[in-house]
């Protein structure tokens, strides 16, 4: 799985480097979290317009990349490009009361839309092969993520760092922002940490906590 340049050189600022197995899912949940941070740091500059359809395009392709090609991905990414700009575009002072208005009715239909897709897009990726077969912590750390991730996309509380918790079957999984952490069934919990294989993609390992039983 050969990655674009310019995808890793911003997944190694987000991850660090290290010599291991690349993850087509973790590949793509480093994707989603540096098209994330990027987009924060444009916000509220109409002036950047390049920058986040750039963004918004290298996004896309990681998911082809990684998942497949999906017009329901594309269409989220699409959306939440035109959401920000509507949101930039409504703090314009010189814009009509009636104008702002139309326009917050508009971000509010969209909302509806990135909802529904989510579902359909949680969906594929539960299909596709995201961690090999053996690992099956990692795998399930992996689905559990990348789960997160899609659920907090183009939402107003989608920030780093933010503690968040999800299960798959009976796993428990925590993205704590740094590192994040697997509770299996039997009380055991795992530490896993992301990271890079220089022009290959993102990978992710989880080890044992000493002691960390519940």
């Amino acid at each position: 799985m050969k990655i674009k340049n310019g995808l890793i050189l911003g997944l190694v600022v987000l991850c660090g480097c290290a010599t291991g197995s690349v993850s087509p899912g973790v590949t793509l949940l480093a994707g989603l979290h540096h098209y994330r941070d990027e987009m924060e740091t444009f916000a509220g500059r109409s002036e950047r317009w390049p920058e986040r359809q750039r963004m918004a395009g290298l996004l896309k392709t990681t998911f082809t990349v990684t998942m497949g090609r999906s017009q329901e991905f594309n269409r989220l990414v699409d959306l939440d490009l035109r959401k920000r700009e509507f949101m930039i575009a409504i703090r314009d002072l010189s814009l009509r009361p009636e104008q702002v208005k139309e326009m917050k009715a508009e971000v509010a239909k969209m909302n509806e839309e990135v909802e529904g897709l989510k579902g359909v897009v949680r969906g594929q990726i539960a299909m596709a092969p995201v961690q090999a077969q053996e690992q099956r912590i990692e795998g399930v750390a992996t689905i559990g993520l990348l789960t997160l991730a899609i659920d907090g996309f183009s939402s107003a509380n989608n920030s780093a760092g933010a503690a968040a918790t999800t299960k798959v079957g009976p796993y428990v999984i925590t993205d704590v922002g740094g590192f994040s952490s697997v509770r299996t069934p039997e009380g055991q919990t795992y530490r896993c940490t992301t990271f890079i294989v220089q022009e290959e993609g993102a990978g992710i390992k989880c080890e044992p906590v000493a002691g960390a039983r519940s």
